[in-house]
């Protein structure tokens, strides 16, 4: 490792808190699914950040987008209007609105009309989306409050979102946590009409249903189409707010704009993140008018959400998603991404849409896995001990799949 490494390890192990276990590589240059070191090695991206270079890396039209305002103006605060935010959010409230088949190509659209809350994270856009729940349960419910989420899910790491994410071990060490949260299994009808019809008394009388079309940190783990359709169902016939976390699943992700429309339904709020701005920090949650016209004035908040340079980034990054049709390439990619990885040794199922994909396998050598790709020029991703997660940039060919995937299948046989 040069020099440079060196200084960068020992400045983030003396100054940082250490709330990451780091990889031992400082990547300093990429270009669509590919990431330059500090030393000039290259390494094939397939986890994009955690999925958000949805356009790959250092792409040339948000580059322009950001560089272009960057000679205007940055941070003005919400008080005022803003450059394309206005532009942002119909095109957002366009794709929101989209219909899709089972495999994402778009049908049509349902001619919804959105408007979104913008802000600086997927964790913030749950929140926001909390909150327009609850306020729809003030005034549509006679104060229900209480959110129905699914265990294994993941919606962040604000106290709130964490009572919201269905996972014991990241709720330690942090207690008391928020009241009004309670946890099903994934895939339950029953559970689910239980937690609604009879709710505990922490959880109180229910005003939402909070789910990921697939469950990402969770371990890749899908719902089934038929389950958000029961799930819309049972909403609807109760009054309930249907939110639909699409940070990780949504643009284009999973082939459609959107990860529900593969289900052929349409939720009342949306949260995003990740994805939507190429990497630039932004994020939005968006909500039916009906539920969003009912928030007012100084109900919600953020100092730098959707400020010049995050709505630069933003229009940007969707206006090219669209342009460049990424959801077939999406599909496409995805499906082939899925047929290599069924085909590796030790590997007994593959899940998930598009490329947001999970790699289950029998034996537990996830980890070794991650930390030996590297030495091969690989970016690779676990969870657990026998989980691989993959989220390349949209962008990704088949030729770098297969080439990750020769790689893999390597790796895989001389640990296994």
């Amino acid at each position: 490792m040069s020099r440079a490494f060196d200084e960068a390890v020992k400045l983030d192990n003396e100054y940082v808190m250490h709330t990451y276990g780091r990889l031992p590589v400082e990547f300093v240059h990429g270009a669509g699914a590919e990431l330059i070191d500090v030393d000039g090695n290259r390494y094939l991206d397939f986890l994009a950040g955690i999925g958000c270079a949805s356009l790959g890396h250092a792409h040339p039209k948000v580059t322009e987008a950001l560089m272009q305002q960057l000679d205007r103006v940055w941070q003005v605060s919400n008080y005022y209007y803003v450059e394309n935010r206005g532009e942002l959010a119909k095109l957002l409230s366009e794709l929101l609105s989209t219909t899709t088949d089972e495999q994402g190509n778009v049908t049509g659209s349902t001619g919804t009309v959105w408007k979104s809350f913008f802000s600086n994270s997927g964790a913030e856009s749950n929140e926001g989306a909390i909150k327009v729940a609850r306020r729809w349960g003030e005034k549509r419910l006679n104060g229900a409050a209480g959110i129905v989420s699914a265990r294994q899910s993941f919606h962040g790491r604000t106290l709130a979102t964490l009572s919201a994410t269905g996972q014991d071990v990241f709720h330690k060490s942090f207690g008391p946590m928020p009241a009004g949260f309670a946890s099903v299994p994934l895939n339950d009808a029953d559970a689910l009409v239980e937690a609604i019809e009879h709710p505990s008394e922490a959880t109180g009388p229910v005003c939402a249903v909070m789910l990921e079309c697939v469950q990402g940190e969770g371990g890749v783990w899908p719902a089934t189409f038929d389950y958000l359709r029961f799930v819309r169902d049972l909403c609807t016939r109760k009054g309930l707010a249907l939110i639909i976390d699409e940070v990780q699943t949504g643009i284009f992700r999973c082939g459609a704009p959107f990860a529900y429309q593969l289900a052929g339904i349409e939720p009342d709020i949306v949260s995003m993140a990740k994805g939507i701005a190429d990497g630039f920090p932004a994020g939005a949650v968006a909500a039916r008018a009906e539920l969003a016209d009912l928030m007012v004035p100084g109900d919600h908040g953020s100092t730098f959400g959707g400020n010049a340079l995050a709505a630069a980034a933003a229009r940007a990054t969707l206006q090219t998603l669209v342009d460049e049709h990424m959801g077939e390439h999406v599909i496409a990619t995805g499906a082939h991404l899925a047929e290599r990885l069924a085909a590796l040794p030790h590997v007994t199922e593959v899940r998930g849409h598009g490329l947001l994909r999970g790699a289950q396998l029998d034996v537990p050598i996830a980890t070794p896995l991650v930390e030996r790709g590297l030495e091969v020029g690989l970016v690779l991703n676990h969870i657990g001990d026998s989980i691989l997660r993959f989220l390349p940039p949209l962008v990704v060919t088949e030729a770098q799949i297969d080439e990750m995937c020769d790689k893999l299948g390597k790796l895989i046989e001389e640990l296994a």
